[in-house]
C-alpha cells in the first residue's frame, strides 16, 4: 500500500494482516479520489471504519484541511498512527478510537466528506449511513465502498445517491445532501 499523489506521493503505508482488516484495493482507491479530486482541498473530512488510515491519508495528501479517523480496534489505530506519522499528516489529523456508531451519534462536528468503508460481512453500512446524513454540510458527500450485491436504498431524509461505480465485487455509492 502507498499514497496515491499529493503531498505525501508515493509514501508507504504499513497494514496489518488481519482477518477483520480489508484494505480498499489501489484499483478502487485510485477511482474514488479520481472522482472527487476537485472536491478534496480544504474540506474536513471523516474516515469512518478508518482501518490503517490509507483513505484518510489520501484525503490529507491531497490537500484536505483535516481528517478524523475513527476505527474500533487498538491495532489498527497503532498503524494508523504510525502512518500519519510516516507521511507527515499528523498534524491535520485527530484519530479516535471507537464505534463508528458511537462517534457518530455522540460527535457534534459536521464534515464535507463522509467516507464509510465498513466490514463487509456485518451489516453496518446502513446504520452507518442514517446517522452520517445529520453530520454532513450543505454541500457534502458521503463515499460508501461496500460489496456490489449490497443494494442501499434511496429514502434518507438528507441525503440521496448520486451515483455507483462498480469495480469487479465492490460498489463505490456517493451520496449528497438533499438541500
Amino acid at each position: 500500500m502507498r499514497v496515491i499523489t499529493g503531498f505525501a506521493k508515493k509514501k508507504p503505508l504499513l497494514t496489518l494482516s488481519e482477518k477483520t482488516l480489508r484494505p480498499t484495493t489501489m484499483r478502487v482507491k485510485e477511482a474514488m479520489f479520481s472522482i472527487i479530486q476537485f472536491e478534496i482541498e480544504n474540506k474536513d473530512v471523516l474516515d469512518l471504519y478508518s482501518g490503517t488510515g490509507q483513505l484518510g491519508i489520501e484525503a490529507l495528501s491531497r490537500g484536505a484541511k483535516s481528517c478524523t479517523f475513527v476505527d474500533y480496534s487498538p491495532k489498527a489505530h497503532k498503524i494508523e498512527i504510525e502512518n500519519l506519522k510516516n507521511t507527515n499528516l499528523k498534524k491535520n489529523a485527530k484519530v479516535i478510537v471507537s464505534k463508528a456508531l458511537t462517534f457518530l451519534k455522540n460527535t457534534k462536528n459536521i464534515y464535507d466528506i463522509v467516507i464509510l468503508d465498513p466490514p463487509y460481512n456485518e451489516n453496518m453500512l446502513c446504520d452507518a449511513l442514517n446517522l452520517a446524513q445529520f453530520k454532513l454540510s450543505s454541500n457534502g458527500i458521503i463515499i460508501c465502498e461496500h460489496l456490489k450485491k449490497l443494494e442501499l436504498n434511496d429514502d434518507f431524509s438528507n441525503i440521496i445517491l448520486q451515483k455507483q461505480y462498480d469495480y469487479g465485487k465492490i460498489r463505490l455509492s456517493f451520496f449528497k445532501n438533499k438541500t
